[in-house]
């Protein structure tokens, strides 16, 4: 292995450290807990180290953003891939993505609450966005009926899981009618 490649196999740790450290503080004491000082601290590097790899907490919030939408889009893919009609790959869409939801609350943050500087909806989106909304709609295919456009029914229906799963999480919808929401969304899809 060459000096450049040990070099680039380093930063490349330093990266997934940075995002995991981050990950975990937000997720134990919230967003407002990371500061590139207290990262800093914890991966023990200087902060120079860390904004060598990032230009500060709105960078960092976006490889979250990154790596939470590539965990949701395998978690749902795998989720669906064994279901045997329409109306079970969309409850288990619904299910997983709204599981997600509550088990990362910072990473969803990330993803869809805090700006992380990434791009929705545009040639320029990264990667794992597009790819997240990819298992969505991979997911919804043959549902949104004759005539919808697949991508702006698959937006409606992700908008929905969204107000779900920020409605419930803030305390204004009980958690335990999580399942009977999800029955009532999907029943309401003209599924054969």
């Amino acid at each position: 292995m060459s000096i450049q490649d040990r070099k680039e196999r380093e930063r490349a740790d330093r990266e997934r450290l940075i995002v995991a450290t981050a990950r975990e503080l937000a997720e134990e004491q919230g967003w407002n807990a990371v500061t590139t000082r207290r990262l800093a601290e914890r991966i023990e590097y200087s902060q120079p180290v860390l904004y060598s790899h990032y230009r500060g907490k709105r960078e960092i919030i976006g490889a979250v953003a990154l790596q939470g939408a590539a965990e949701m889009a395998a978690a749902v893919r795998a989720a669906t891939s064994s279901a045997n009609s329409p109306r079970e790959r969309v409850t288990a869409l619904a299910r997983t993505y709204l599981d997600f939801a509550a088990r990362n609350p910072a990473v969803y943050d990330a993803m869809f609450q805090l700006d992380g500087g990434l791009i929705f909806a545009d040639e320029d989106t990264p990667q794992p966005l597009k790819d997240a909304f990819a298992a969505l709609l991979e997911s919804l295919d043959g549902v949104a009926g004759d005539g919808v456009h697949p991508e702006l029914f698959t937006e409606l229906f992700w908008a929905s899981l969204h107000g779900l799963a920020t409605l419930t999480r803030g305390g204004r919808l009980p958690a335990e009618d999580t399942a009977s929401r999800v029955e009532l969304l999907v029943d309401r899809l003209p599924m054969a």
